[in-house]
């Protein structure tokens, strides 16, 4: 599989109509028919993005053998987003979200973080450069596009970035099973990053010790000890947009 392309038809739709200047060019197989075919072609010529007729071996060949249902975008290079950039584009008082994740490795997960992270307000997500997952194809699927519209900050040292955000007047609360007190205990402050942590291993110690707080998701089966990293991170980002947005 590549990380330069967004393949399947949903994913490709929203490209060419919510950002198109990700898209350098547009593939289609041509086992592909009317009225799908001609909808593609529309959404491509209003968007002035270029196309190509294919044969499906082509875009198996290009999706690395994953399902691509007969159409793929070539992406153009993603922008990198500096932290101190962002930081410096927010207005120093108002509210904001973000979202810290500390080494999610499952693209599958990094791309629901960042579809709960769009739809629940959130500024941006903020992930590991190394000993992470990075935004590829299966993150833009599984994000439904948001990893191609939200901001996204690759980072060097996650426990530094918390104490930069905690300098930009951001209170950081940092989601852990073992904490004390509940999510719902307080609402959560205007002007926020909540830090998920790793699969299996959660928030690492240096990184627990480094956040303003700490919260627990009150899980009532006995079974279930904690609840998967993008499921806890949705949860706690919708309890800021409760509390802060609605």
């Amino acid at each position: 599989m590549t990380d330069d392309i967004c393949r399947g038809r949903k994913p490709v739709t929203d490209l060419l109509t919510k950002t198109p200047s990700r898209c350098a060019k547009l593939i289609i197989a041509n086992n592909v028919r009317p009225p799908f075919l001609d909808e593609l072609l529309d959404m491509a010529r209003a968007a002035n993005v270029s196309w190509q007729i294919a044969a499906p071996e082509a875009l198996d060949k290009l999706s690395g053998g994953e399902k691509h249902q007969g159409v793929i975008c070539r992406l153009t290079q993603a922008k990198t987003l500096d932290l101190e950039d962002f930081l410096k584009s927010i207005d120093a008082k108002s509210d904001s979200l973000a979202v810290i994740l500390d080494h999610i490795e499952d693209p599958h997960n990094l791309g629901a973080v960042i579809r709960s992270a769009e739809a629940g307000g959130a500024s941006c997500v903020v992930y590991a450069k190394r000993r992470s997952a990075i935004p590829n194809d299966t993150v833009i699927k599984t994000s439904a596009g948001a990893s191609l519209r939200l901001p996204l900050i690759a980072v060097s040292n996650i426990t530094r970035t918390i104490e930069r955000f905690k300098e930009s007047n951001f209170w950081t609360v940092g989601l852990d099973s073992n904490a004390e007190e509940s999510l719902w205990a307080e609402d959560l402050p205007g002007r926020c990053a909540i830090v998920i942590g790793a699969e299996g291993e959660g928030l690492s110690r240096i990184v627990k010790s480094n956040c303003d707080m700490l919260r627990k998701i009150p899980i009532s089966k006995d079974g279930v000890s904690s609840l998967n990293a993008s499921v806890a991170a949705a949860l706690g980002i919708f309890e800021w947009s409760r509390v802060n947005r609605i």
